[in-house]
């Protein structure tokens, strides 16, 4: 049986679909993927492009990549949030934000790239507290 995978941005107003086995599940460190994310990267599944469907209004945004290629990066045009990436050096495929999806099991990060421009805070040490959800927790008056 083939998966689909699904999801939708923070308002729910763009949508995207993806059938079968990504080709790859990326986590990105350059600059441009933690600008994206506004954390430390941003992790992606790519898929053929022909297997990936996109619903709602979208707005773009494209650039060049160190590589000479033009990167595209789709998102919301309502709450801004990334829906999809495009890059011209794989125009066969596009790749969907995993935390943008509705349900992520079995996929794995399968390789890290700019992992030298990794933060130095993107570690997490043994003394960080852990909440399972948001905790009653406020700054201080």
């Amino acid at each position: 049986m083939t998966r689909t995978y699904s999801g939708k941005c923070l308002c729910g107003g763009a949508r995207f679909t993806a059938v079968g086995p990504p080709v790859v599940v990326a986590q990105c460190h350059c600059e441009e993927c933690r600008r994206l994310s506004g954390t430390c990267h941003s992790i992606g599944a790519m898929f053929r492009r022909d297997a990936v469907v996109i619903n709602g209004t979208t707005s773009e945004f494209t650039y060049q990549s160190g590589k000479g290629s033009t990167v595209t990066k789709g998102f919301c045009a309502t709450c801004g949030s990334p829906v999809y990436g495009r890059n011209t050096r794989s125009a066969d495929h596009i790749t969907l934000p995993l935390g943008a999806m509705d349900n992520a099991d079995g996929l794995q990060v399968e390789v890290v790239i700019f992992d030298r421009d990794k933060p130095h805070w993107d570690r997490l040490e043994e003394n960080v507290a852990f909440f399972a959800t948001q905790p009653d927790w406020r700054p201080p008056e």
